[in-house]
């Protein structure tokens, strides 16, 4: 029998193609509701503009890329963990104000992956945000114990792409 209401993590993670959208049709489903909803990405950048970043503007929700880019691309690694320490500070305040009812880490499992952020500082974290709040994980290769910690876990599993046959990522459905 289901309990009552309370903030949930869910975590999407896998090779497959899926994660952010997920975490983007949670955001405008939560937004049709009159909820407040944010997402702090990790590694995409603020001088992109995704079509999410375009359709969020024009829906007036909060999407916050604090990223660089590819950061296994990067030459300045000091400056990648620097800025996803920021994003994970900026995600702390969202996540502790009670002011959001869903708070979203786009692929927050890199920085966790690299050692720029531990898994347990992320799980403490987690374990004292307000009661209502739901917390939304995406990125490949979550560790076991945030998969253990997690609410809800999604593996996307990756059968066929068409990258793999040469095809470039497509506006609109990758980006």
């Amino acid at each position: 029998m289901a309990s009552a209401r309370r903030g949930l993590v869910l975590l999407f993670t896998g090779n497959g193609k899926g994660k952010t959208t997920s975490a983007l049709g949670i955001m405008m489903r939560a937004w049709g509701r009159d909820m407040k909803v944010v997402m702090l990405q990790f590694i995409k950048a603020s001088h992109h503009r995704f079509g999410e970043h375009k359709a969020a503007q024009k829906m007036g929700v909060e999407i916050i890329p604090m990223g660089r880019g590819f950061t296994w691309l990067s030459h300045d690694l000091e400056r990648d963990k620097a800025m996803a320490r920021a994003c994970w500070e900026e995600a702390l305040k969202r996540i502790c104000s009670g002011e959001y009812d869903i708070v979203v880490l786009d692929e927050i499992t890199y920085p966790i992956r690299y050692g720029w952020l531990t898994t347990a500082e992320v799980i403490e974290a987690l374990s004292r945000r307000p009661s209502h709040v739901h917390v939304v994980l995406t990125g490949r290769n979550a560790p076991q114990e945030l998969v253990d910690y997690a609410d809800l876990v999604t593996e996307m599993r990756e059968i066929k792409h068409p990258y793999r046959h040469g095809v470039k990522a497509q506006p609109g459905l990758e980006y």
